[in-house]
């Protein structure tokens, strides 16, 4: 899988709280596909990552979600942890931004608690998607189809349970980010 997303950039939206193990995991397979990968965050300088409800490590963080342009990329991961996409989802730029990968038809990959910020932005509706088991009831009453699966790829969006399913997340989220997004339809999988 060298270089498969050699011409590929991808952001990584957080906010303090994130599993760690969630975007260093992903951020590390996507790098080593060649992908060029940004943390952005509604954060200025650094993001605080978790393992599980223990302060892990802090991140740089590349672009300041108000900087961010979802046009400068090609695709959006959301990691979970359960602090992180409760902030985002309440952060109006935040929720636009992922609203915005939707809306220009770039794939979305989301794990654990991370599919609460799409479905603050509204695009899950009709999609079949996977998560954390708690989030099953918000998903459903969204309009999703939650699957109870290690990945669940369909209709742009890429979701996982959790960081067990990392390894097969990260295959899925490859393959979803090395197609030539932004110019045809994504297909339902």
């Amino acid at each position: 899988m060298d270089n498969i997303l050699k011409s590929k950039k991808i952001a990584i939206l957080v906010a303090d709280g994130f599993e760690q193990v969630e975007l260093v995991e992903p951020r590390q397979a996507l790098l080593d596909a060649g992908a060029k990968v940004h943390i952005v965050s509604p954060a200025a300088d650094t993001v605080q990552g978790w393992n599980h409800y223990d302060k892990a490590d802090r991140f740089s963080v590349d672009v300041e979600l108000n900087q961010a342009n979802p046009q400068d990329y090609d695709g959006l991961l959301l990691p979970g942890g359960t602090v992180n996409p409760d902030q985002l989802r309440v952060n109006g730029n935040a929720v636009k931004f992922v609203k915005a990968f939707r809306t220009a038809n770039k794939p979305i990959a989301a794990i654990c608690h991370g599919p609460w910020t799409l479905i603050e932005a509204d695009i899950v509706e009709g999609c079949k998607v996977t998560s954390w088991p708690s989030l099953q009831t918000d998903l459903k009453n969204a309009g999703a189809d939650w699957i109870d699966q290690t990945v669940v790829v369909d209709a742009g969006l890429i979701t996982s349970r959790n960081p067990d399913d990392i390894p097969a997340f990260n295959r899925e989220i490859i393959k979803a980010f090395a197609r030539d997004t932004g110019k045809v339809p994504l297909q339902t999988a």
